[in-house]
């Protein structure tokens, strides 16, 4: 019988590690709940900051003892010091139950941490891990956490009515906003050069048509038709574009694609955290418009997209117009990681009178933060989001949704400052948790 000590129950500090905002609450999850299961892309850090945490670990996906352990006593896995980090736990998707058990048998918090780059089929985890395993979504890097941005600007300052101070401009030229779209937020590459950090998100897009999607559904699909949804999804970035669109546009000419398939494709994507929807914001209104229940998509981070269509700098630069629903994608990418630390999530606005606001931030307590996001900066395009922002919140029943602390214009380059109608402007360069 394969003994505990053959898995591994030792733990290495990552070295060269950057601090990321999850740090802090996945301490605070570990102290509130006995298991936490920490999700995101592959590649996006899970792991690294896991075992920052735990004090012992197995390698579901790498340890060749895992196979004859589960098939022998599962319980052998789950030994060693606590926290103990279960590497890619959904490999062996009944390790959920064994840990949901393990929590109950024996109380104490932050038993276990689970990490995983994939969510498998519902009816693995049919069985609740409520009050016993909680959720920590991370994500890409944002440009705070690889140093690009001075977070002068706090997300969690604006969210508490707190008016910003003005700021300098914080040194972000559109090329290095292109860099950064390009390049993406992982770990891995943030010290490469940029030919071999687009290379790498190739290569995960690859892994992703290839692979992934067939081993998440299990069933077999033609990588060609994942690799065309996943173009049409970076045409689509940022819009609310329907299975009927996307369909269309991956069958091309000689071929029909249902709609159905599609939502089953894009299931899949989420399940892997390749795709993020935005959902809409559920808002009470005093006008009559009626709210557009569409989710918005977004890669979960903007480099996919580059990949995907296998664009580039010079590519980008001379389309703007796309280039801005991109930057719009790394804001979103930005905001969910900030929005995060203060336990709120991002929605989106569209009504029936045309009334569109790209993010709301909102917290778990219902306080909400509009924001509209801007690649450029000049007085026009400032003072026409300003204005849009106005006259959402002015529509919103404040007597029910209590009022908004803050309105935000994110833009790419330029000053952070307030306005004299209350808006408040602010460079990516400058925004922070």
């Amino acid at each position: 019988m394969t003994e505990p000590s053959s898995i591994a129950t030792g733990h290495t500090d990552p070295t060269n590690y950057r601090p990321r905002l999850a740090d802090a609450e996945l301490q605070d999850c570990l102290e509130a709940a006995g298991a936490v299961l920490v999700e995101g892309a592959k590649g996006c850090g899970k792991t690294a900051t896991a075992r920052r945490a735990a004090r012992s670990e197995v390698f579901l996906d790498a340890d060749p003892s895992v196979t004859q352990a589960m098939a022998v006593d599962p319980h052998i896995v789950l030994a060693g010091e606590t926290p103990r980090l279960l590497d890619e736990w959904q490999v062996f998707p009944d390790l959920w139950n064994y840990v949901r058990r393990a929590v109950d048998l024996q109380s104490g918090k932050g038993r276990f941490i689970l990490t995983g780059s994939a969510v498998p089929a519902d009816d693995v985890t049919r069985h609740s891990g409520a009050g016993r395993i909680t959720r920590l979504r991370m994500h890409t890097m944002s440009l705070f956490e690889q140093g690009r941005a001075n977070g002068t600007v706090s997300l969690g300052g604006l969210l508490s009515g707190a008016d910003p101070a003005s700021a300098q401009d914080p040194g972000l030229a559109l090329s290095d906003l292109v860099e950064a779209i390009c390049r993406g937020g992982w770990p891995a590459t943030l010290d490469d050069g940029l030919p071999q950090a687009m290379r790498f998100v190739r290569g995960y897009v690859d892994e992703v048509r290839r692979t992934d999607v067939e081993r998440t559904v299990q069933v077999r699909h033609d990588p060609n038709r994942i690799l065309r949804l996943l173009q049409s999804l970076a045409r689509n970035t940022a819009t609310t574009a329907s299975l009927a669109t996307l369909a269309a546009d991956v069958a091309g000419l000689n071929e029909v694609v249902q709609p159905r398939t599609i939502g089953d494709y894009l299931d899949a994507l989420r399940r892997l955290f390749v795709v993020e929807a935005l959902p809409p914001f559920a808002a009470h209104l005093r006008s009559r418009a009626r709210l557009r229940q569409a989710d918005k998509l977004h890669f979960s981070d903007p480099s996919i997209a580059v990949a995907a269509l296998r664009s580039s700098p010079e590519g980008l630069l001379a389309d703007l117009g796309f280039l801005g629903f991109l930057f719009e994608s790394l804001v979103v990418r930005d905001l969910r990681a900030y929005a995060a630390v203060h336990d709120a999530g991002l929605r989106h606005y569209r009504d029936s009178n045309g009334l569109e606001v790209d993010v709301i931030v909102e917290t778990a307590a219902g306080v909400w933060l509009p924001v509209e996001v801007k690649l450029g900066s000049s007085p026009a395009i400032i003072d026409q989001a300003a204005a849009n922002l106005v006259r959402f919140r002015e529509i919103v029943d404040s007597g029910k949704m209590g009022e908004a602390p803050n309105l935000l214009v994110v833009t790419g380059m330029g000053y952070a400052y307030r306005r004299p109608d209350g808006v408040t402007v602010a460079p990516i360069g400058a925004l922070g948790p």
